[in-house]
């Protein structure tokens, strides 16, 4: 097979007329020759830190989409799937991945549960950390987010960073706003890399002392446009990525888009490039193609390199996409899950109270990091219920792993009141909901968010709204995390769900993707999770109430 174009030879940073030359999946030979076709031919694009179950689709279903985009490989951490099953869900995503071109890089979750704050479905210990690490088709450590542990020296994290130093494999970091000496201790430990960076100084400083720096632009957290301005002069250690990535945002774009943006705005195309397709496998060692002789013959076509409009994708030598017309073809795997907590009352949800003042989350949007407020309470009959006139809502987290009569004093749904989510009516609810994944429903009435949990539980998972005049549901029985249709499917009735929020009053870019995350304690300040409201920044639990 011979393609021919504009190479963009991203290493030796020059663009010339060739051909190149596939045989049996592999680069035989690159050439300069003289012809008339405009298109240009360059090495796919690469996220370098995404979890592919935010995109709700199993990873042979993400691959179907992402080609068209010229993503030929992600580097995942599954750690999604991992807090619901464990060892098992990551051989889910591996095995599932393998049936499909797109080369998929998934790594060895380090903090399954994310902390002790919370209930999982599964523990992935030390001890499965060093089996993981020994399996070629492990190939990092992934976010180590208890950066606490790493600080204060905790035996199991330290355990877990010393397998993957033993095995050669990279440390990806996760440590929002960690500054000053706290930082240098953290990399100083073999962390790599951050893609929680969400200022420009805090993102200099981690450059400046070693760390790798990933800009990640995905359907909830966006930090492309605090971040971009470093690589110009930092592109040989910058990456883009996604992180979160829900169907309808993917069905738009991916990697690509981010290329667009950062030529727009005068950056050398070398420079971004570098950062989209080299890095990831330089700092990976990942086995994917660089456009360059014995090389896989991973690259894609495009026809300019403003818009990067993509012509052909090629994994392997294999076209597997062309003109937005996807080759990947949908194979059959079987359903997991772990859910089984019962349905709940209304009583349930109650929380008896006296207090004039309560904590309150404040969610920003398209930031995962939260401010923690003082509002007055709202109390009838004894119950604090949520405010409409002042936006600040009741929320809960019911733990799905365990039925009530086993659950102890975790069997009653904890409850936080949270502001920005601007709901007038009903309620929204999603077994979606970082890391652990327990139900996380917000509402404007208990009656509403004892009714949306309800359907949640009665589905095995899922994301759904409720009002008085409707009930819409998109079911998630992969993991309660995951569907099991096509990105087309899925995105649809995803993007009707999105809309019914907002019509509902919610003003957030993506409200379910920032509910997602209001449970995701190792990301400051106040967050919620089954077990009680959590201050991110003390690190403990604190109370609703305050005296």
């Amino acid at each position: 097979m011979i393609v021919q174009g504009n190479i963009v030879d991203i290493l030796n940073k020059r663009i010339f007329k060739g051909e190149v030359e596939v045989t049996n999946g592999k680069i035989l030979e690159i050439r300069e020759v003289n012809h008339t076709i405009e298109n240009y031919i360059l090495p796919g694009f690469i996220d370098a830190h995404i979890h592919i179950e935010s995109s709700m689709l199993v990873p042979s279903e993400f691959a179907k989409i992402a080609v068209i985009h010229g993503t030929v490989a992600t580097v995942s951490d599954p750690h999604e799937i991992a807090n619901v099953l464990g060892v098992k869900g990551v051989d889910f995503m591996i095995e599932n991945g393998k049936k499909v071109p797109l080369k998929f890089n998934f790594g060895a979750p380090s903090c399954v549960p994310a902390t002790s704050f919370e209930s999982a479905g599964a523990i992935i210990d030390a001890d499965d950390i060093k089996l993981m690490m020994e399996n070629p088709d492990i190939k990092y450590l992934a976010e180590m987010m208890n950066y606490p542990g790493v600080l204060f020296d905790d035996d199991e994290v330290l355990k877990k960073i010393q397998h993957s130093k033993n095995n050669n494999k990279p440390i990806d970091g996760h440590a929002p706003g960690l500054r000053g000496a706290d930082a240098t201790k953290y990399i100083s430990a073999g962390i790599s890399t951050d893609h929680e960076c969400f200022s420009f100084e805090e993102a200099k400083e981690k450059l400046q002392k070693g760390m790798k720096v990933i800009i990640r632009e995905g359907s909830a957290a966006k930090n492309f446009e605090a971040l971009i301005a470093l690589l110009p002069e930092h592109y040989q250690n910058m990456m883009f990525c996604s992180d979160d990535k829900h169907p309808d945002d993917l069905l738009l774009g991916h990697i690509n888009q981010l290329c667009e943006r950062a030529v727009a705005k005068g950056i050398d195309i070398f420079k971004v490039l570098q950062a989209a397709c080299v890095n990831p496998v330089k700092h990976y060692n990942l086995d994917v193609g660089l456009l360059q002789k014995g090389d896989a013959a991973d690259f894609i076509m495009v026809d300019n390199l403003k818009d990067f409009n993509v012509l052909e994708t090629y994994i392997n030598g294999e076209l597997v996409a062309k003109n937005r017309e996807s080759f990947v073809k949908s194979v059959p795997f079987e359903i997991l899950n772990n859910f089984k907590t019962d349905k709940k009352k209304v009583q349930d949800f109650r929380f008896e109270s006296s207090s004039e003042k309560i904590r309150v989350i404040e969610a920003l949007d398209g930031e995962l990091v939260t401010n923690q407020i003082e509002a007055n309470s709202l109390i009838v009959d004894g119950n604090l219920v949520s405010n409409t006139a002042t936006d600040v809502l009741k929320m809960t987290v019911v733990n799905r792993y365990l039925p009530a009569g086993q659950a102890g004093k975790n069997a009653k749904p904890s409850i936080a009141f949270i502001k920005n989510f601007g709901i007038k009516e009903g309620a929204i609810a999603s077994s979606v909901g970082h890391d652990s994944h327990n139900i996380i429903a917000i509402g404007v009435s208990d009656e509403a968010i004892c009714k949306a949990v309800n359907l949640i539980i009665e589905n095995s998972g899922g994301i759904c709204a409720i009002n008085a005049s409707e009930e819409k549901i998109v079911s998630l029985p992969v993991a309660g995390i995951m569907s099991d249709l096509s990105a087309q499917e899925i995105g649809k009735s995803y993007a009707e769900l999105d809309q019914m929020a907002k019509q509902m009053g919610s003003k957030l870019r993506a409200p379910y993707m920032s509910l997602s995350f209001m449970a995701l304690l190792v990301i400051p300040s106040l967050k919620l999770s089954d077990k009680g409201l959590f201050d991110g920044t003390s690190f403990k639990f604190t109370s609703l109430e305050i005296e």
